[in-house]
């Protein structure tokens, strides 16, 4: 069974996942955060992919993909990285990027190389949901992997059911139409959105992520969703410290506040 299928079948609710950039800090951090994550109880981790042109990171997670891309953080090197990261972690790894390196890279290649390092699925913010049924799923199928898509506030109901009826794994529900970045709370509106989505009784379960930064906010989340995604504030505590553990502790201490 393809490891998220498993996470959201023991574990339904407050689920927890991380984001960073892979490359940041440090060209060869990446392996040690995933490490250091899931001894520390993490549940699920996103592995960014480093572009130079973001649409839907705010200025923290762009920050973080320059400095990756500037110590020579590539595709190629990311899997050179994984490639035995499956002999000591056993949680969902996820790889979240944009469409342009993973074309480039060439998508077959992509997705038997996500197979063969242990990847688990891919969020791919800017894939056309058509080029998604038409080109892209067969062939994830073919390796196991799961393409996670978004939903926003502006997404349709229709939209909505049509995206849970053809996808698998979860739903990401992004908080706001903007970009990332943390917030202290979620506004009437997001929660009427919360609740509204809640309601559709989707077969997919959902995780809420973009602006989850404290105890407020992740409440919030939890109370709405299968669990939280958060990555501005983690990828912020990772550039202070420069230490995975000491991040991770610093994070885990602002949710409870």
């Amino acid at each position: 069974m393809n490891r998220i299928n498993r996470l959201f079948e023991e574990k339904k609710h407050n689920i927890l996942s991380l984001y960073f950039c892979a490359g940041h800090p440090t060209p060869d951090s990446t392996c040690d955060i995933i490490r250091t994550l899931a001894r520390g109880g993490i549940d699920m981790i996103e592995v960014g992919i480093p572009f130079s042109d973001p649409m839907a990171d705010g200025p923290v997670i762009q920050d973080a993909a320059t400095k990756a891309l500037k110590g020579g953080m590539s595709l190629s090197r990311l899997f050179d990285q994984l490639s035995d990261i499956r002999r000591e972690v056993d949680i969902p790894l996820i790889l979240m990027g944009y469409l342009n390196p993973v074309v480039h890279y060439g998508f077959e290649r992509f997705c038997s190389d996500c197979a063969r390092c242990g990847i688990d699925g891919m969020i791919l913010p800017d894939l056309p949901f058509a080029d998604y049924l038409k080109h892209f799923k067969p062939v994830a199928d073919r390796y196991g992997l799961r393409i996670i898509m978004l939903i926003t506030p502006e997404t349709s109901e229709e939209r909505i059911r049509f995206i849970d009826d053809n996808t698998d794994g979860f739903i990401y529900m992004v908080s706001s139409a903007a970009t990332t970045g943390a917030q202290k709370e979620f506004d009437a509106k997001k929660q009427a959105y919360f609740s509204r989505v809640n309601h559709m009784q989707l077969r997919n379960p959902r995780m809420i992520g973009f602006g989850i930064s404290n105890r407020q906010t992740l409440e919030s989340a939890q109370a709405n969703s299968a669990g939280a995604i958060i990555g501005s504030r983690f990828v912020t505590l990772l550039d202070k410290f420069g230490n995975a553990a000491e991040a991770l502790d610093r994070l885990l201490d602002d949710l409870k506040h």
